[in-house]
């Protein structure tokens, strides 16, 4: 009997001990399965979220008047500069144009902009003034998958910023050059804009660490565009988006006014850049990726026949033809909820 107890005892040490194993390895296991460091980065995002929701709240409590200055109250600290990099931004973006967005989501998405799409941080004072340019026609659509992805991005990257849809009216063949000419030229009109941002209305950025702001030389921003597999198709690509201060621009006269249609006005403005000693600067192409809302091309901006023999004589006509030479017919102005409207006759080539 003493010896089957003994080796009963042994069975159980046994059993418990197997036990013991099995719920070691289990919990081992399990602790292995949580994605610790995702969810840390998931409530880092989230508090900026939140940061940036409770900075846009304050922010609706800001002068409506553009370049109205809020009056210092008794006790207050005079605001500090933003930072250099703002806090805000959550780098790599999820962009899809599979479902229709309407103006009102963008609106109720948006509660501290004021009218014309201006805003300004509310905690900081922003390092850059930007008025950000968009020459159009007839792409309702297009802008609103704009207005819905950029202005959440804008508010991020902490810009003191409005928006310019810039509209040509009429059915003359488009002239894209032209309007970013008349958008920078009415902009400065509402603000003292110290820096502009250009650009088409079917690009949305794929990161926000791609700054809509401007740099110590010329900024080219859409750099890799998923239409050419994201890659810069030429060094001297130039065209989508891009930035630049009042300076660069008055320096190469702005942009020309003579090319009618499809294509060309980038590779002058890049000549123009060359020919007063500038620069072109990127962000790497990792931040720079850019989706473009797949369209057909529009009528009356066929592919400019032109543009070649105009491309090379920039040096000789980019004293005269540009934002010094512009000429156009303000038809209209308004402040809408999301941008400023401005509808434009530029004449006819």
């Amino acid at each position: 009997m003493a010896g089957d107890f003994s080796l009963l005892h042994r069975i159980c040490k046994l059993v418990v001990l197997v036990c013991f194993l099995h719920i070691s390895v289990t919990l081992f296991f399990y602790v292995r399965s949580l994605d610790i460091p995702s969810a840390f980065v998931q409530n880092q995002q989230q508090n900026r979220v939140n940061r940036t929701e409770n900075n846009l709240i304050r922010s609706s409590k800001l002068p409506s008047v553009a370049g109205e200055k809020e009056l210092e109250k008794p006790g207050e600290k005079e605001l500090e500069k933003c930072p250099e990099t703002s806090p805000l931004l959550v780098g790599p973006l999820r962009v899809d144009f599979g479902s229709p967005v309407g103006e009102e989501l963008v609106r109720q998405q948006n509660p501290a902009l004021q009218p014309g799409g201006r805003f300004r941080p509310a905690d900081c004072v922003a390092l850059q003034k930007v008025a950000v340019i968009i020459p159009f026609r007839r792409r309702e659509e297009h802008l609103r998958f704009w207005l819905y992805y950029l202005h959440p991005i804008l508010q991020r990257q902490q810009l003191d910023y409005g928006v310019y849809v810039v509209a040509q009216d009429g059915d003359a063949t488009f002239n894209r050059a032209k309007l970013l000419n008349v958008g920078y030229t009415e902009a400065l009109k509402d603000y003292d804009y110290d820096c502009f941002v250009f650009s088409d209305v079917d690009l949305i950025p794929m990161d926000d660490r791609n700054t809509y702001r401007c740099f110590s030389q010329p900024r080219h921003l859409s750099v890799s565009m998923d239409k050419f597999g994201f890659r810069l198709p030429y060094n001297q690509y130039f065209g989508g988006v891009s930035s630049m201060s009042k300076e660069q621009f008055l320096k190469i006269n702005g942009f020309p006014n003579n090319y009618w249609g499809w294509g060309g006005e980038d590779d002058d403005i890049f000549n123009r850049l060359s020919f007063r000693g500038m620069s072109i600067s990127r962000p790497s192409g990792d931040i720079g990726k850019c989706r473009m809302i797949q369209h057909q091309r529009d009528k009356k901006n066929e592919a400019n026949p032109q543009r070649f023999n105009r491309i090379a004589h920039t040096r000789d006509t980019m004293s005269s033809d540009g934002i010094s030479s512009l000429s156009y017919s303000l038809l209209k102005t308004e402040k809408r909820d999301l941008y400023t409207w401005i509808s434009v006759d530029v004449g006819k080539p």
